[in-house]
């Protein structure tokens, strides 16, 4: 039975990601350094991104995101299907997501020249998140729906950042559409998952 305390992720039944993560499990990895590792990656991508010009900075946020997401995907496979879960994995698997979105989002912010835009981002990120937890803090599976939860604002971002690079006579409008996007698309992601938890409430209480 799937676990519904878990983010459905594709990848996590590809051959390649069950090695990488039977050869973690074997090591002296824990799942939870894992977790603390994606927020040194998201500390440096935001870093390159605001400290490095051009093209390069861009890069190297993007790979950065990529390599964010899969520490979001290994952490989980080490504890569950590596067998080396720990009573914090709960813990060190929620706050590292939120300072990595965090990082990223206010980042994106700056270098779109709208700072508030990547600050508001940040909070409807978090806000995602709290919304989730508290459906399943009422007993409810944990609701993972986007249009733009975590997987979705990241791959976009990383996108963005890769685009912009690509044609650099367009990055801040790039940029600052993808900052929009993600700050709009949290927000309704806060509104689908909040009605679905009510729904879900007064079918209970019915």
């Amino acid at each position: 039975m799937p676990d519904s305390t878990r983010r459905p992720i594709a990848a996590r039944r590809s051959a390649w990601a069950q090695r990488v993560a039977a050869i973690l499990a074997r090591g002296a990895v824990t799942p939870n350094q894992i977790s603390v590792l994606s927020v040194l990656f998201a500390f440096a991508g935001a870093a390159v991104l605001l400290c490095l010009p051009g093209a390069s900075g861009l890069l190297g946020c993007s790979l950065a995101i990529a390599l964010r997401l899969l520490c979001n995907l290994f952490d989980g496979m080490v504890a569950v299907e590596g067998g080396k879960g720990t009573p914090t994995g709960v813990l060190y698997n929620e706050l590292p997501d939120r300072v990595a979105d965090s990082l990223f989002l206010v980042a994106l912010g700056y270098a779109a020249a709208l700072p508030w835009l990547g600050w508001l981002g940040a909070l409807l990120a978090a806000l995602t998140a709290y919304i989730r937890a508290l459906g399943g803090a009422l007993g409810q599976p944990q609701d993972f729906r986007g249009p733009m939860a975590k997987p979705h604002r990241m791959w976009l971002m990383a996108g963005a950042l890769v685009i912009a690079a690509l044609v650099p006579a367009w990055r801040l409008p790039i940029l600052q559409g993808a900052a929009w996007v993600i700050a709009g698309g949290a927000a309704l992601t806060c509104a689908t998952r909040t009605r679905a938890i009510a729904a879900r409430l007064q079918d209970d209480g019915a």
